[in-house]
C-alpha cells in the first residue's frame, strides 16, 4: 500500500510560481511511475507531468511543457511539480498519483492518489 499527500497549494497572482510537493509512503518500488493530474471543477482529471521513480524519465502535456517542471527525491520519497508563469486557467486541485510499470496519461491506469492541494491563480 503506498499513500501520497500533496502539500503547497495556495492563492497565486497570475504569473507567478508555486512549488508543489508530493511525500509517498509506504511500499515504494522503484518500478513505480509518479505523476501530476489536475481537476477543475465539473471537469474530468487532466495530466500535467510524469516521472519514473527508477531512472527519472519526464513526459509533460503540451499544454505545460515549458512552464511546468516535475523532479524526484528519492531519498525523501518526494515528487515536486515546479510551476511557473501561472495563468488563471491553471485553476484547480492538483493531485499526485503512483502506478506501478511505466508511463502512462491515463488517470484510470493509477493505483494510488493523494487528497489533492487547491491551486487558485488570480488574474
Amino acid at each position: 500500500q503506498v499513500q501520497l499527500v500533496e502539500s503547497g497549494g495556495k492563492l497565486v497572482q497570475a504569473g507567478g510560481s508555486l512549488r508543489l510537493s508530493c511525500k509517498a509512503s509506504g511500499r515504494i518500488s522503484s518500478d513505480y511511475t509518479m505523476s501530476w493530474f489536475r481537476q477543475a471543477p465539473g471537469k474530468a482529471h487532466n495530466f500535467l507531468a510524469t516521472i519514473t521513480w527508477s531512472g527519472g524519465h519526464t513526459a509533460y502535456a503540451d499544454s505545460v511543457k515549458g512552464r511546468f517542471t516535475i523532479s524526484r527525491d528519492n531519498a525523501e520519497n518526494t515528487i515536486y511539480l515546479q510551476m511557473n508563469s501561472l495563468k488563471s486557467e491553471d485553476t484547480a486541485v492538483y493531485y499526485c498519483a503512483a502506478r506501478t510499470g511505466g508511463v502512462s496519461f491515463g488517470a484510470l491506469e493509477y493505483d494510488y492518489w493523494g487528497q489533492g492541494t487547491q491551486v487558485t491563480v488570480s488574474s
